[in-house]
């Protein structure tokens, strides 16, 4: 139960720098009495903005400052739950909101907003609607039960059965649902993946292995292939070497006869010049008998035997000129020769050199190629790691599947919770329970006040209203008085109900110009026996300004505008 103990307030409305209080547990029935505008429904306000952050009347939220001072509005309640003190302090300029419990200040780190949803759920159980429907029945800012939406009523009816944690756990289980299947859609993406990977791994394991192979086989054919030119290589080479051995032989045999030619040049000149000279002379013999220089006659003998040595010597001459001739012409057949051969020592050589600049080409392709063949048979050889990958996917993949399933399985049993816990199942069951005694609780407050009708509520919260002389009536058909008596009745029932269920069971019930309105005399004299007599164990305030009803209650309260800000004069 919650024990409202005291409420008070300053710079809120119409009050000024100064604080209000009014104690909420003194006395059971309290008439709050004054003139129009003079701030008695102030307090209506005050609670249900220190415990909801919005006034009871339909006023903004920057209007509650009080708008002389215009700053510093503050207002402060105080209750017991189960022998915890509570106390809950909300200002306007500055912005303040503190919970307080047993004296110590809960930590603000968080928002107001989650705050606000601790100190309903938590603390106080129940919203604003249901705090008003409850704890107030009043002409400004109230929205009587049967003027509420079908699901405002349920939101009532759920707060007053203490059955509200059902549509939480409900909205627990939808989230924890929404998570299972985006949970299952992204467990489905990664199976779908790993089996993927799981195919590509096996594919490229197969790739691996059939490439693999045919690569060793292709280049070991091509190792023949080069083997075999280079075989072919090195026999012309051997062909080439021998062909040199020889042609290096003959070569050896054959000295250079180019200094023999140079000197045979040199003899064949000499005796060119001496034949010229001898024949000059035999010339000079033949045609001469005497002597140009001396002028003396030549012998005769002389001459002839002269003419006939120089003759001989000519013919030995010419003779040596010819053999020297054969000789050097010879000599000239073995330079050509010789530099054929040079020539041809040469080209086998180049042609050796080539062939071992190929040979090693060769030999470079075939230890290029080896070394391939064997990273490929090494590879080969390690392809167990792609294995080992194959196996991680393969038990990646259960372990997926095995997820899959636990969630689909939770999504089942959530999806059973969530039937059991939505509208039309265990609330439902429950709400059929009480509705018997809603109903009975309600017509029992009705006939209190003399009004003889029979009102039921269905499982929707719909209202069937039977009488002697209406049937099949409803809320909206009666006049304003019967309808005060039927929200009163309900009124009376939630409180009786809250009570018996222990949830939102308070002490505290307010009424606003209840008496003023729609209440007749005889309704007003029911009704204040009611208070009196029946619902005993509430802290009644009744809010009014019949100055009549004053000592009809055992405490007052007066509010006056004094110097334009509303006071307690009493």
């Amino acid at each position: 139960m919650i024990v409202f103990k005291n409420v008070k307030w300053k710079n809120f409305l119409s009050t000024g720098n100064h604080w209000t209080e009014i104690k909420l547990n003194e006395s059971h029935g309290t008439i709050i009495i004054g003139s129009n505008g003079a701030g008695k429904s102030t307090v209506l306000d005050a609670l249900t903005f220190s415990l909801f952050g919005k006034p009871y009347r339909k006023i903004n939220k920057p209007q509650l400052v009080n708008s002389v001072n215009e700053k510093d509005c503050v207002v402060e309640i105080e209750f017991d739950i189960k022998g915890k003190e509570y106390k809950i302090v909300r200002g306007i300029k500055p912005n303040k909101f503190e919970i307080w419990i047993d004296g110590k200040m809960q930590d603000q780190s968080s928002s107001a907003v989650d705050q606000q949803k601790k100190l309903e759920q938590q603390i106080l159980k129940l919203n604003y609607k249901s705090f008003t429907q409850i704890v107030i029945l009043g002409s400004a800012g109230f929205t009587p039960f049967m003027q509420l939406t079908s699901s405002q009523r349920r939101e009532v009816i759920e707060d007053i059965l203490d059955i509200k944690i059902f549509s939480a756990m409900n909205s627990v289980v939808k989230d924890k649902m929404r998570e299972n299947k985006e949970r299952v859609r992204t467990l489905e993406l990664r199976k779908e993946t790993l089996i993927d990977k799981i195919q590509m791994q096996k594919d490229f394991i197969d790739e691996l292995e059939k490439r693999g192979q045919k690569d060793i086989v292709g280049k070991q054919e091509k190792i023949s292939t080069l083997q075999v030119s280079e075989d072919d290589l090195i026999k012309k080479n051997d062909d080439l070497s021998s062909d040199l051995s020889d042609v290096q032989n003959k070569l050896e045999q054959l000295s250079n006869p180019q200094n023999v030619i140079k000197k045979m040049n040199n003899i064949r000149v000499q005796l060119q010049t001496k034949v010229k000279s001898t024949e000059e002379e035999r010339i000079f013999f033949d045609k001469n008998t005497v002597c140009p220089t001396c002028t003396q006659d030549i012998e005769e003998g002389f001459r002839l035997n002269r003419i006939a040595e120089l003759n001989a010597s000519v013919g030995k001459l010419e003779t040596g000129l010819s053999e020297l001739e054969e000789k050097l012409q010879e000599e000239e057949s073995k330079q050509l020769r010789f530099i054929e051969l040079t020539k041809e020592v040469s080209s086998l050589t180049h042609g050796i050199s080539q062939n071992n600049v190929r040979i090693s080409g060769l030999q470079r392709q075939c230890r290029d190629l080896e070394s391939e063949i064997q990273k490929i048979t090494e590879q080969l050889a390690n392809r167990n790691s792609e294995h080992d990958k194959l196996r991680d996917f393969d038990e990646k993949l259960k372990t997926s599947y095995n997820e899959l399933a636990e969630e689909k399985d939770k999504i089942n049993l959530n999806e059973f919770v969530y039937s059991l816990l939505k509208d039309g199942g265990v609330k439902t069951k429950i709400i059929k329970k009480y509705l018997p005694l809603i109903n009975q609780q309600v017509n029992r407050y009705l006939q209190m006040m003399e009004f003889y009708i029979n009102f039921t509520l269905d499982e929707e919260f719909s209202e069937t209203v039977q009488s002697p002389i209406h049937e099949n009536f409803s809320y909206a058909s009666f006049s304003e008085g019967e309808k005060m008596r039927i929200d009163l009745a309900l009124l009376f029932t939630w409180r009786e109900i809250a009570k018996y269920k222990n949830s939102t069971n308070t002490n505290l019930l307010i009424m606003d110009e209840v008496f003023d309105s729609s209440l007749d005399g005889m309704g007003t004299e029911e009704f204040l026996k009611i208070i009196r007599f029946v619902i005993r164990d509430a802290n009644i305030f009744v809010i009014s300004h019949k100055s009549e009803l004053y000592d009809r209650f055992p405490n007052s309260i007066k509010f006056e505008k004094v110097k334009g800000f509303s006071q307690k004069v009493s």
